[in-house]
């Protein structure tokens, strides 16, 4: 059974209603001060590299600075079909011409990129585009592991560029039929 929650529709619905400051308080926890509006719509920012790490749905891909990347299953191959208020919330990995370098069990070759509808170039791992979550604010979290919004599911990713859902057993690529229910 897929999990559904409600934090992804919280989090749209905040994003619309009052931007980047609206979305720190909806997802600062309770007695925890939301941080500024400028770290939310920063995510974005270029990594040194990219890399892997133990995350609590399992091996996963991160950035330079140890941050969680997911793949958007709503995505068509390599083209980004998140922009405007779930860009908000989902900053794309930007590309910012070459990476320093990859790290762990990430496999160089598949990293690559697409140009998204405003023009910048975002980066893909194995033919999918990469995306932050506006609600991870340190290095490990994954609070946007499994938020089905905007149209389709976000997952961490894993090295094999297959998605990490633990309700699935079975993974499979993102975008594809097999073994996923979609």
């Amino acid at each position: 059974m897929k999990r559904i929650h409600i934090l992804g529709g919280v989090v749209a619905a905040a994003v619309l209603a009052g931007g980047g400051a609206a979305l720190d308080v909806a997802l600062s926890g309770p007695g925890t001060p939301p941080a500024s509006a400028s770290a939310a719509t920063s995510a974005a920012a270029v990594p040194a590299a990219l890399g892997t790490a133990a995350l609590s749905p399992g091996t996963a891909l991160v950035d330079g600075t140890g941050r969680a990347l997911y793949v958007f299953e709503a995505d068509t191959g390599t083209q980004s079909t998140c922009t405007g208020a779930c860009a908000q919330v989902w900053p794309p990995l930007l590309d910012p011409g070459a990476l320093s370098g990859v790290t762990g069990a990430v496999q160089g070759p598949s990293v690559a990129s697409s140009v998204r509808a405003d023009g910048t170039r975002q980066v893909t791992y194995h033919g999918h585009p990469l995306y932050y979550f506006a609600g991870d604010k340190a290095p490990g979290e994954t609070r946007g592991q499994g938020i089905h919004n905007f149209g389709g599911g976000w997952y961490v990713v894993a090295p094999s560029g297959d998605k990490i859902d633990p309700d699935d057993p079975a993974p499979a690529a993102v975008g594809s039929d097999a073994g996923n229910g979609y």
